[in-house]
């Protein structure tokens, strides 16, 4: 009667002991990441894409040391093959797709967190970058997510680093000599604080010719300020001038005895109180979260640079000519520690207060 209980234990053990160190082998996996979240950008793709690996291989193994026939194992592996061949078959055009569209944008490296792009009419900050997405804030402060297959198969518009040219345009009588116009344009410019200002002449309407004003913003982070500064400068500068901007059309309509429609000089106390109540930039509220992101891109290049700093210390540390040099190298490599851990400690605590805002229910 014992006999018909006699269990194979190299048969089972062997099939416990894949899972218990595949168990233990994602433990470490997951720990490994955690450790090195805040060294390298694109660990979050990188993770993911192991887990997808690991599981699978794991679940190869396992049913290589089954304890069943040869013919039934092939059978199981060959359905996981056809399962798996149909999962990405179905989804190649959308989760496929996006995953390598990732990769991809990864690989290329046109973007980076905190960059200003546009696609498709869509203009902002790029505040999150994830396997299937991409994450802009508007200039509502609002946070689009683009699927990354959108991005790698429409035209990515990214300002460049060192600046990007700003314009207005507005449109004026064939009255006043384009000579007199130009001039007071490049002056607004420069008051606006934009570099290497130019002016095109945009086009000959039936009316009115159209004036467009160009300069250089260095400061990528206050663009959408900079615009305005240049509107308000041109206003003020052909007002200054004595020149209307109104349409050749509208002297028909006047029965105001021919006064011209030009605001009364303002009261330079009254400037002066405006200026210093727009101290803080609007930027800082539209894009601040994108903001946060690029910083803490930042913090991580500088994490990195530390580790470096340290790897190179302590490699020091094993050639140091003598007992005085091996303690200031010490030293040293203790100082550069406390602040790799400080700023581990912040990039955790920053990383989790970012991808956790604008997501709260």
């Amino acid at each position: 009667m014992l006999e018909s209980f006699d269990i194979n234990w190299t048969g089972v053990l062997l099939p416990s002991l894949v899972l218990v160190l595949g168990f233990f082998s994602y433990k470490v996996l997951q720990k490994f990441f955690d450790l090195s979240k805040n060294k390298n950008t694109n660990v979050v793709l990188q993770k993911q894409l192991t887990n997808i690996v690991f599981i699978l291989l794991l679940i190869i193994i396992f049913v290589i040391v089954l304890p069943i026939k040869d013919s039934l194992k092939n059978q199981i592996i060959a359905l996981i093959g056809i399962v798996l061949s149909a999962s990405i078959a179905l989804s190649s055009a959308t989760f496929l797709g996006n995953i390598m569209a990732g990769i991809w944008l990864r690989s290329v490296r046109n973007f980076r967190l905190g960059d200003f792009v546009e696609v498709k009419g869509m203009f902002g900050r790029v505040s999150g970058r994830g396997l299937l997405h991409t994450e802009l804030q508007s200039i509502d402060r609002d946070l689009i997510t683009l699927p990354n297959l959108f991005l790698a198969t429409n035209p990515v518009t990214v300002m460049h680093s060192d600046g990007t040219i700003i314009s207005t345009q507005l449109s004026l009588g064939y009255d006043v000599d384009h000579t007199v116009i130009e001039p007071l344009l490049i002056k607004a410019a420069e008051k606006a604080e934009l570099d290497k200002p130019f002016v095109y002449i945009d086009s000959l309407g039936d009316y009115s010719i159209v004036y467009k004003v160009h300069g250089l913003a260095k400061d990528l982070k206050t663009t959408l300020s900079a615009r305005s500064q240049l509107n308000r400068c041109v206003l003020d500068e052909l007002h200054q001038a004595g020149i209307e901007i109104v349409s050749p059309t509208f002297m028909n309509q006047r029965q105001v005895n021919e006064h011209t429609f030009i605001p009364k000089e303002r009261n330079h106390s009254h400037a002066n109180k405006t200026k210093s109540n727009k101290s803080e930039s609007p930027e800082d509220v539209i894009f601040d979260k994108a903001d946060k992101a690029g910083k803490l891109d930042e913090m991580k290049l500088q994490q990195e640079e530390l580790r470096e700093r340290m790897d190179k210390t302590k490699e020091a540390i094993k050639h140091a000519e003598n007992e005085e040099v091996e303690q200031d190298l010490k030293a040293s490599y203790e100082k550069l520690k406390a602040r790799e851990e400080k700023l581990t400690e912040i990039l955790s605590a920053k990383s989790e207060e970012i991808s956790r805002e604008g997501k709260e229910s």
